[in-house]
């Protein structure tokens, strides 16, 4: 499997990133689809709308929210974009995007973790 890289979306696509593929639940504010270059959106994948209203903006509750969030993943609604994810992975490099300004405590740095501990 090929490992996946992270970046804001925010950040300017690059030729390198392969398969853009968007983790949050929400589209992220100002910024146009053409200019994000996003080839997927996997809403599915993303963190539930409590969960992630439950550790938004508490980088001290990073554990809890991991542990939480691999949970959900291992549900039947995950499963699925998890299973594209993984097929994607399989076919080249892949760039997990995400809107966070915190690039050490989101959900594509817990998601990328969780992948690479469930291979």
């Amino acid at each position: 499997m090929t490992s996946c890289k992270l970046k804001r979306v925010y950040a300017a696509p690059e030729t390198s990133d392969g398969t853009r593929i968007l983790v949050d639940r929400l589209w992220p504010r100002g910024i146009a689809k053409e200019k994000a270059r996003i080839d997927l959106w996997l809403k599915d994948i993303a963190p539930s709308d409590p969960l992630r209203k439950r550790f938004h903006g508490k980088p001290d509750d990073w554990e809890a929210f991991c542990e939480a969030y691999a949970e959900e993943l291992e549900e039947e609604a995950a499963q699925a974009a998890v299973e594209e994810l993984r097929d994607l992975l399989r076919k080249g490099p892949v760039t997990l995007l995400y809107a966070a300004r915190d690039e050490s405590h989101n959900n594509a740095v817990a998601l990328k973790a969780w992948l690479e501990r469930n291979r």
